[in-house]
């Protein structure tokens, strides 16, 4: 390739990516919106649920014709690429759930997760290929938080619980608000205009507000955890630190005493102290999962089918809850799901999604630090802060789902699509012209 040629195609990747007057620029705005509506469409009704509020919309079956929509929009646009790391990660995770249909003691079961995790896949692969450029992820990061303060706000009338689906239980809720936080807290902190600090100031204590009214015990770790981690990893230690004071104070100023006694109760709920607690079960339960691991440590014993099998570990272990079985209830813990129902392999596979997500976020970081002519001034601290916003809202995930069952949510995946999607747009930028299709690189060439 001679000189000229590269630097055609940089100017071409950077036009790409920030959607500039030129060539690729005036090819890229006669692209129809609508599939990334679409993609707008499906985060409103798996994480907003307004069909949970409005029961008419239940018939309509919105959300079932969104993905489909999309599926055909990916295929008719040609933006069906699967050759990210993490793309093929998730495609193998699935793979391996297919294994199961005919092993799994609960064949029914099995298929409904693997239903579940293919639409899943569906939207991830939509954020990953139609979010493919500065504006439209823009767009997508600020009607992610306009959702969450929809939720937010039932959070409130229904008093700490999710409007339904797998936000409705107030340990899941407190997660995926957990997850939100970053995103309010360094967008305070990168913020330029008073106005825009404000607006992210009221999300923090909108969110911390719900955040309490949910009681919940894992969601408090989750909490401290995603705290802590963002003022490690932020620059602006000082300034972060005064706000997390306050923030403080502000918890310790409305949360109701019933608050912290389920806080205090973490210390106590454990075998010796309070056999008969919430916290002595789930180490029973997880030593069900962790001998269910053992039984089949290579691809486990299928996804959805951890409480079909508590039986039969606990008869072979010769065991029960107080003269009981716990049979058919589910681990209470993202990671003795995953053990014991996907084995190794899905160990393996799930750490290299997280893996790679660590070090995509690690190149955003770096490119928004280093590449000051491509991104100058403000651009470069929004575009940093929103990879330390994505990198804690996965801590936040990892730390609250240690207690609650979240393997096959669309939270984590869903992140993963939006990191993947801010990569490539970032690659693009710098002027890498690998994830820019085909056709649109020849016409610039040309």
């Amino acid at each position: 390739m001679t000189e000229n040629m590269a630097t055609k195609k940089m100017r071409a990747g950077n036009s790409y990516a920030n959607g500039s007057v030129s060539v690729p620029g005036a090819i890229h705005k006669k692209e129809s919106m609508f599939p990334f509506y679409l993609v707008l469409g499906f985060l409103f009704f798996e994480y907003g649920r307004p069909q949970s509020l409005i029961p008419f919309l239940r018939y309509l079956h919105l959300p079932a014709l969104i993905v489909i929509l999309l599926g055909l929009s990916l295929v008719t646009t040609g933006k069906m690429y699967l050759k990210d790391r993490q793309t093929v990660l998730f495609l193998l995770f699935i793979g391996e759930m297919v294994l199961h249909g005919p092993l799994a003691v609960n064949n029914y079961w099995a298929f409904q997760v693997f239903y579940w995790m293919t639409v899943t896949f569906l939207a991830y692969i939509a954020i990953v290929n139609i979010v493919d450029n500065d504006f439209k992820y823009q767009k997508l990061i600020k009607f992610w938080l306009a959702i969450y303060i929809f939720v937010a706000i039932i959070g409130v009338f229904y008093r700490g619980r999710g409007v339904g689906g797998f936000l409705g239980d107030e340990n899941d809720f407190c997660m995926a608000l957990n997850m939100i936080l970053p995103f309010a807290l360094f967008g305070a902190i990168s913020a330029r205009k008073g106005n825009e600090k404000i607006y992210f100031f009221f999300l923090i204590l909108l969110f911390l507000f719900v955040v309490i009214l949910t009681q919940s015990r894992g969601g408090f770790v989750g909490l401290a955890s995603v705290s802590i981690y963002c003022w490690l990893r932020s620059n602006r230690k000082i300034i972060l630190g005064v706000l997390m004071g306050f923030l403080v104070g502000f918890a310790l100023l409305i949360a109701p005493p019933s608050y912290w006694n389920e806080v205090r109760s973490i210390s106590t709920e454990n075998t010796e102290s309070n056999p008969w607690g919430t916290g002595a079960q789930r180490m029973y339960s997880w030593n069900i999962g962790w001998n269910m691991f053992l039984d089949h440590p290579v691809i486990g014993v299928g996804q959805g089918n951890y409480p079909w099998n508590v039986e039969r570990i606990e008869n072979k272990l010769g065991v029960q809850w107080h003269e009981r079985s716990l049979a058919g209830r589910a681990a209470h813990s993202l990671y003795f799901t995953l053990l014991p129902e996907l084995g190794v392999i899905g160990v393996v596979l799930y750490g290299a999604m997280i893996f790679f997500t660590l070090k995509d976020l690690n190149y955003i970081k770096k490119a928004a630090k280093t590449r000051k002519d491509l991104f100058p001034g403000e651009e470069s601290k929004k575009l940093y802060y929103l990879a330390l916003a994505l990198e804690g809202s996965l801590v936040a995930f990892l730390a609250s789902s240690v207690f609650i069952s979240t393997l096959y949510y669309p939270n984590f995946w869903i992140l993963c699509g939006f990191v993947v999607s801010l990569k490539k747009v970032t690659y693009a930028k710098c002027g890498d012209m690998t994830f820019v299709p085909k056709k649109l690189a020849i016409k610039v060439v040309k």
